[in-house]
Protein backbone atom coordinates (compact mmCIF):
# COMPACT_ATOMS: atom_id res chain seq x y z
CA UNK A 1 0.00 0.00 0.00
CA UNK A 2 1.51 3.57 -0.87
CA UNK A 3 1.90 5.68 1.84
CA UNK A 4 -0.85 8.12 0.28
CA UNK A 5 -3.23 5.43 0.17
CA UNK A 6 -2.07 4.33 3.87
CA UNK A 7 -2.54 8.23 4.91
CA UNK A 8 -6.03 8.52 3.27
CA UNK A 9 -7.41 5.39 5.02
CA UNK A 10 -5.99 6.54 8.66
CA UNK A 11 -7.70 9.94 7.84
CA UNK A 12 -11.28 7.64 6.84
CA UNK A 13 -10.74 5.82 10.21
CA UNK A 14 -10.31 9.26 12.36
CA UNK A 15 -13.08 10.69 10.61
CA UNK A 16 -15.45 7.62 11.15
CA UNK A 17 -14.22 7.76 14.59
CA UNK A 18 -15.39 11.07 15.24
CA UNK A 19 -18.84 10.19 14.13
CA UNK A 20 -19.68 8.36 17.62
CA UNK A 21 -17.95 11.77 19.29
CA UNK A 22 -20.12 13.83 17.54
CA UNK A 23 -23.76 11.09 18.04
CA UNK A 24 -22.78 11.59 21.78
CA UNK A 25 -22.86 15.47 21.51
CA UNK A 26 -26.03 15.73 19.67
CA UNK A 27 -28.22 12.61 20.61
CA UNK A 28 -29.70 13.88 23.99
CA UNK A 29 -30.72 16.90 22.13
CA UNK A 30 -32.12 15.69 18.78
CA UNK A 31 -33.29 12.31 19.79
CA UNK A 32 -31.77 9.77 17.41
CA UNK A 33 -34.50 9.90 14.63
CA UNK A 34 -34.19 13.47 13.89
CA UNK A 35 -30.03 13.14 14.39
CA UNK A 36 -30.48 10.69 12.00
CA UNK A 37 -32.45 12.21 9.65
CA UNK A 38 -30.52 15.69 9.47
CA UNK A 39 -27.24 13.18 9.04
CA UNK A 40 -28.59 12.16 6.15
CA UNK A 41 -30.20 14.83 4.81
CA UNK A 42 -26.96 17.25 5.05
CA UNK A 43 -24.92 14.32 3.21
CA UNK A 44 -27.36 14.49 0.43
CA UNK A 45 -27.03 18.38 -0.39
CA UNK A 46 -23.11 18.08 -0.36
CA UNK A 47 -23.50 15.17 -2.46
CA UNK A 48 -25.89 15.70 -4.82
CA UNK A 49 -24.12 18.25 -7.14
CA UNK A 50 -21.42 16.30 -7.30
CA UNK A 51 -23.69 13.74 -8.67
CA UNK A 52 -25.19 15.75 -11.18
CA UNK A 53 -21.52 17.68 -12.28
CA UNK A 54 -20.68 14.44 -13.47
CA UNK A 55 -24.27 13.68 -15.11
CA UNK A 56 -25.62 10.85 -12.72
CA UNK A 57 -28.80 12.04 -12.00
CA UNK A 58 -30.63 9.17 -14.74
CA UNK A 59 -28.98 6.86 -12.85
CA UNK A 60 -29.67 7.60 -9.63
CA UNK A 61 -33.39 7.44 -10.80
CA UNK A 62 -33.35 4.26 -12.94
CA UNK A 63 -31.89 2.70 -10.20
CA UNK A 64 -34.08 3.73 -7.28
CA UNK A 65 -35.76 0.28 -5.78
CA UNK A 66 -31.53 -0.82 -5.35
CA UNK A 67 -30.71 2.41 -3.67
CA UNK A 68 -33.43 2.97 -1.55
CA UNK A 69 -32.39 -0.83 0.28
CA UNK A 70 -28.96 0.72 0.32
CA UNK A 71 -30.56 3.89 2.45
CA UNK A 72 -32.55 1.81 4.25
CA UNK A 73 -29.65 -0.60 5.37
CA UNK A 74 -26.34 1.22 5.07
CA UNK A 75 -27.73 4.71 6.62
CA UNK A 76 -31.45 5.31 7.88
CA UNK A 77 -31.79 2.26 10.11
CA UNK A 78 -28.04 1.85 11.57
CA UNK A 79 -27.72 5.93 11.91
CA UNK A 80 -30.96 6.29 14.04
CA UNK A 81 -29.95 2.75 16.06
CA UNK A 82 -26.39 4.00 16.79
CA UNK A 83 -27.47 7.68 18.07
CA UNK A 84 -30.22 5.54 20.24
CA UNK A 85 -27.18 3.77 21.73
CA UNK A 86 -25.53 6.98 21.82
CA UNK A 87 -28.02 8.13 24.80
CA UNK A 88 -26.97 5.29 27.09
CA UNK A 89 -23.35 4.32 25.71
CA UNK A 90 -19.41 5.36 25.76
CA UNK A 91 -18.44 6.21 21.58
CA UNK A 92 -15.46 3.62 22.38
CA UNK A 93 -17.91 1.33 23.32
CA UNK A 94 -20.35 1.56 20.72
CA UNK A 95 -16.95 2.08 17.75
CA UNK A 96 -16.09 -1.57 19.37
CA UNK A 97 -19.16 -3.02 18.84
CA UNK A 98 -18.91 -1.18 15.27
CA UNK A 99 -15.82 -3.53 14.53
CA UNK A 100 -18.24 -6.47 14.19
CA UNK A 101 -19.59 -5.01 11.00
CA UNK A 102 -17.43 -7.58 8.97
CA UNK A 103 -18.19 -11.06 11.36
CA UNK A 104 -21.60 -10.19 10.08
CA UNK A 105 -20.67 -9.46 7.01
CA UNK A 106 -18.88 -12.87 6.49
CA UNK A 107 -21.77 -15.05 8.27
CA UNK A 108 -24.44 -13.25 5.70
CA UNK A 109 -22.26 -14.09 2.32
CA UNK A 110 -21.69 -17.73 4.26
CA UNK A 111 -25.77 -18.30 4.10
CA UNK A 112 -26.72 -15.99 1.66
CA UNK A 113 -24.09 -16.23 -1.33
CA UNK A 114 -23.00 -19.39 0.18
CA UNK A 115 -19.40 -18.51 0.22
CA UNK A 116 -17.28 -21.15 2.02
CA UNK A 117 -15.82 -20.50 5.48
CA UNK A 118 -12.42 -22.66 6.36
CA UNK A 119 -12.23 -23.56 10.44
CA UNK A 120 -10.42 -20.98 11.15
CA UNK A 121 -12.51 -18.36 9.90
CA UNK A 122 -15.73 -19.77 11.63
CA UNK A 123 -13.14 -19.58 15.21
CA UNK A 124 -12.53 -16.17 13.80
CA UNK A 125 -16.69 -14.90 13.64
CA UNK A 126 -17.10 -17.16 17.16
CA UNK A 127 -14.30 -15.05 19.03
CA UNK A 128 -15.30 -11.78 17.36
CA UNK A 129 -18.63 -12.28 18.73
CA UNK A 130 -17.63 -13.96 22.54
CA UNK A 131 -15.64 -10.31 22.41
CA UNK A 132 -18.96 -8.67 22.25
CA UNK A 133 -20.90 -10.97 24.56
CA UNK A 134 -18.03 -10.23 26.90
CA UNK A 135 -18.54 -6.59 26.77
CA UNK A 136 -22.20 -6.63 26.87
CA UNK A 137 -22.09 -8.91 30.11
CA UNK A 138 -20.25 -6.34 31.94
CA UNK A 139 -22.95 -4.08 31.06
CA UNK A 140 -25.78 -5.70 32.01
CA UNK A 141 -27.20 -6.34 35.21
CA UNK A 142 -30.17 -8.79 36.09
CA UNK A 143 -31.16 -6.79 39.68
CA UNK A 144 -34.90 -6.48 39.93
CA UNK A 145 -35.46 -2.52 39.03
CA UNK A 146 -31.90 -2.26 37.02
CA UNK A 147 -31.31 -0.08 34.63
CA UNK A 148 -30.83 -2.03 31.10
CA UNK A 149 -30.53 0.93 28.96
CA UNK A 150 -26.52 0.07 28.33
CA UNK A 151 -27.62 -3.67 27.29
CA UNK A 152 -30.61 -1.87 24.52
CA UNK A 153 -27.56 0.18 23.33
CA UNK A 154 -25.37 -2.95 22.80
CA UNK A 155 -28.10 -4.49 21.00
CA UNK A 156 -29.20 -1.76 18.70
CA UNK A 157 -25.25 -1.08 18.01
CA UNK A 158 -25.38 -5.14 17.19
CA UNK A 159 -28.56 -4.64 14.54
CA UNK A 160 -26.65 -1.74 13.01
CA UNK A 161 -23.89 -3.87 12.76
CA UNK A 162 -25.90 -6.14 10.83
CA UNK A 163 -27.73 -3.89 8.95
CA UNK A 164 -24.21 -2.73 7.77
CA UNK A 165 -23.66 -6.67 6.59
CA UNK A 166 -26.43 -6.99 4.95
CA UNK A 167 -26.09 -3.85 3.26
CA UNK A 168 -22.91 -4.69 1.97
CA UNK A 169 -23.85 -8.24 0.46
CA UNK A 170 -26.76 -6.43 -1.21
CA UNK A 171 -24.69 -3.99 -2.78
CA UNK A 172 -22.14 -6.23 -3.44
CA UNK A 173 -24.93 -8.79 -5.67
CA UNK A 174 -26.96 -6.03 -7.07
CA UNK A 175 -25.64 -2.50 -7.44
CA UNK A 176 -21.63 -3.72 -8.60
CA UNK A 177 -22.92 -2.16 -11.41
CA UNK A 178 -23.68 1.22 -10.64
CA UNK A 179 -21.27 4.24 -10.10
CA UNK A 180 -19.81 4.32 -6.54
CA UNK A 181 -20.71 8.14 -6.41
CA UNK A 182 -24.12 7.13 -7.12
CA UNK A 183 -24.81 4.51 -4.76
CA UNK A 184 -23.07 7.29 -1.88
CA UNK A 185 -25.21 9.56 -2.93
CA UNK A 186 -28.67 7.52 -3.17
CA UNK A 187 -28.28 6.07 -0.25
CA UNK A 188 -28.31 9.34 1.88
CA UNK A 189 -30.93 10.19 -0.74
CA UNK A 190 -33.38 7.68 -0.57
CA UNK A 191 -32.99 7.24 3.79
CA UNK A 192 -33.24 10.70 3.68
CA UNK A 193 -36.61 11.01 2.60
CA UNK A 194 -37.62 7.99 4.48
CA UNK A 195 -36.50 9.21 7.75
CA UNK A 196 -38.41 12.94 6.99
CA UNK A 197 -41.80 11.79 8.29
CA UNK A 198 -40.44 10.16 11.45
CA UNK A 199 -37.56 13.22 12.43
CA UNK A 200 -40.93 15.39 12.09
CA UNK A 201 -42.74 13.29 14.48
CA UNK A 202 -40.20 12.75 16.78
CA UNK A 203 -38.91 16.40 16.32
CA UNK A 204 -37.25 17.82 19.53
CA UNK A 205 -39.29 19.51 21.54
CA UNK A 206 -36.95 22.04 23.07
CA UNK A 207 -34.60 23.76 20.68
CA UNK A 208 -30.68 22.27 20.25
CA UNK A 209 -28.18 23.88 21.18
CA UNK A 210 -25.46 25.45 18.83
CA UNK A 211 -23.58 22.49 20.02
CA UNK A 212 -25.63 19.99 19.00
CA UNK A 213 -26.22 21.47 15.26
CA UNK A 214 -22.38 21.70 15.17
CA UNK A 215 -22.27 18.05 16.11
CA UNK A 216 -25.19 17.02 13.59
CA UNK A 217 -23.29 19.15 10.94
CA UNK A 218 -20.16 17.39 11.32
CA UNK A 219 -21.80 14.13 10.76
CA UNK A 220 -23.15 15.22 7.89
CA UNK A 221 -20.83 16.56 6.03
CA UNK A 222 -17.47 15.56 7.19
CA UNK A 223 -18.47 11.35 8.38
CA UNK A 224 -21.08 10.84 5.91
CA UNK A 225 -20.48 12.80 2.43
CA UNK A 226 -16.81 13.25 2.89
CA UNK A 227 -16.34 10.25 4.24
CA UNK A 228 -18.33 8.26 1.62
CA UNK A 229 -16.37 10.03 -1.50
CA UNK A 230 -12.88 8.91 0.82
CA UNK A 231 -14.39 5.26 1.25
CA UNK A 232 -15.24 4.50 -2.42
CA UNK A 233 -11.69 5.78 -3.79
CA UNK A 234 -9.84 4.12 -1.35
CA UNK A 235 -12.15 0.66 -2.77
CA UNK A 236 -11.34 1.86 -6.33
CA UNK A 237 -7.24 2.09 -5.76
CA UNK A 238 -6.43 -0.59 -2.64
CA UNK A 239 -9.21 -3.30 -3.31
CA UNK A 240 -11.39 -4.13 -0.76
CA UNK A 241 -9.77 -6.18 1.10
CA UNK A 242 -7.64 -3.60 2.47
CA UNK A 243 -9.78 -0.99 2.69
CA UNK A 244 -11.83 -3.13 5.31
CA UNK A 245 -8.93 -2.67 7.55
CA UNK A 246 -10.24 0.90 8.36
CA UNK A 247 -12.46 -1.17 10.53
CA UNK A 248 -9.57 -2.12 13.20
CA UNK A 249 -8.80 1.81 13.10
CA UNK A 250 -11.80 3.16 14.37
CA UNK A 251 -11.73 2.05 17.41
CA UNK A 252 -8.59 3.74 18.18
CA UNK A 253 -9.66 7.25 17.49
CA UNK A 254 -13.37 6.61 18.64
CA UNK A 255 -11.78 5.92 22.12
CA UNK A 256 -8.74 9.11 21.39
CA UNK A 257 -11.50 11.45 20.33
CA UNK A 258 -14.08 10.43 23.26
CA UNK A 259 -11.17 10.38 26.14
CA UNK A 260 -10.03 14.33 24.45
CA UNK A 261 -13.29 15.63 24.09
CA UNK A 262 -15.70 13.70 26.58
CA UNK A 263 -13.50 12.47 29.51
CA UNK A 264 -14.45 8.82 28.56
CA UNK A 265 -12.49 5.95 30.70
CA UNK A 266 -11.13 3.02 28.67
CA UNK A 267 -11.36 0.16 30.68
CA UNK A 268 -9.38 -2.92 31.27
CA UNK A 269 -12.21 -4.58 30.12
CA UNK A 270 -13.42 -2.53 27.09
CA UNK A 271 -9.07 -3.26 26.11
CA UNK A 272 -9.50 -6.85 26.67
CA UNK A 273 -12.85 -7.02 24.66
CA UNK A 274 -12.10 -5.16 22.12
CA UNK A 275 -8.61 -7.02 21.82
CA UNK A 276 -11.17 -10.24 21.51
CA UNK A 277 -13.23 -8.68 18.64
CA UNK A 278 -10.60 -7.57 16.28
CA UNK A 279 -8.69 -10.90 16.55
CA UNK A 280 -12.32 -12.72 16.04
CA UNK A 281 -12.41 -10.08 13.11
CA UNK A 282 -9.12 -10.28 11.63
CA UNK A 283 -9.60 -14.25 11.44
CA UNK A 284 -12.89 -14.15 10.35
CA UNK A 285 -11.72 -12.38 7.23
CA UNK A 286 -8.78 -14.17 6.26
CA UNK A 287 -6.37 -11.61 7.14
CA UNK A 288 -4.91 -13.97 9.62
CA UNK A 289 -3.49 -17.50 8.44
CA UNK A 290 -2.03 -20.14 10.01
CA UNK A 291 2.18 -20.35 8.91
CA UNK A 292 2.44 -23.66 6.30
CA UNK A 293 4.25 -25.96 7.76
Amino acid sequence: MKTFDLAELTLLAAIWGASFLFMRLGAHEFGPVAMAALRVGGASLMLLPLLAARQGMAELRREWRALAIIGLLNSALPFALFSFAALSISAGLSSIVNATTPLWGAVIAWVWLAQRLNRLRIVGLALGFAGVLYLAWDKASFKPGADHSAVWAMVACLTATFCYGLAANFSKRYTAHIAPLTVATGSQVYAALMLAVPALIFWPTVAPSGQAWAAVTALSLLCSAIAYILYFRLMSRIGPTNTIAVTFLIPVFAVLWGFLFLGEVFTSKMLAGCAVVLFGTALSLGLLRRPLA
